[in-house]
């Protein structure tokens, strides 16, 4: 009896991990939504383009910087990730033209302090979200930036992009949702902003 009751246990615990895993939505199609708005947000639109002028890209990239500076602060699984030293040589290219430097906005403060609220585990979602997003579409931006597009080259791309795998979880679905909130906000600001 113990054992036929064992065994029924089983097959209930199997049959209840098949139904949790159907149950669960793979990360990739939870975030897809706001993934779509945040590509087709208009400056992201014209960024992708080439139709970005350098004060415009300055102003972004002055953003991109503050991000990465504070996800680096609190911990990137792989320092093949860093983005600051090469998004700061983007950004010093840019004003040696004679751009005027440009400020931080107040969707990026907003952000930076909720980033600056979470520890290296639940900071992770967000770097999956701004690496991959860099390593990915990136190669494709650099060719439409007014500038040298040191922000997407990367040393090893390949082992940077595993550092990310390797942790990765479908359980982030909901705070990359967040994540995409977040930059829709910034991209509104971008695109209302009048630069300096």
């Amino acid at each position: 009896i113990i054992l036929n009751n064992l065994y029924l246990f089983r097959i209930i615990l199997n049959l209840l991990r098949i139904k949790i895993i159907k149950n669960m939505q793979p990360l990739r199609e939870a975030i897809s939504e706001n993934h779509t708005k945040a590509e087709r947000m208009p400056f992201n639109v014209r960024m992708f383009k080439g139709q970005l002028g350098p004060d415009e890209y300055l102003l972004y990239l002055v953003q991109q910087l503050e991000i990465f500076k504070t996800i680096e602060n609190i911990g990137i699984p792989s320092p093949l990730l860093s983005r600051v030293d090469a998004v700061q040589q983007d950004i010093d290219e840019l004003e040696n033209k004679g751009v005027e430097p440009q400020e931080i906005l107040q969707s990026t403060k907003i952000y930076t302090t909720y980033l600056n609220s979470l520890n290296k585990e639940t900071l992770l979602p967000h770097i999956y979200m701004h690496y991959l997003a860099i390593m990915y579409g990136g190669q494709m931006m650099k060719k439409a930036v007014p500038s040298s597009g040191k922000m997407y080259e990367f040393t090893d791309m390949k082992t940077a992009i595993a550092s990310i795998r390797k942790v990765q979880k479908d359980e982030w679905a909901d705070e990359v949702n967040k994540g995409f909130e977040y930059l829709i906000d910034i991209f509104n600001e971008l695109e209302t902003s009048k630069v300096a």
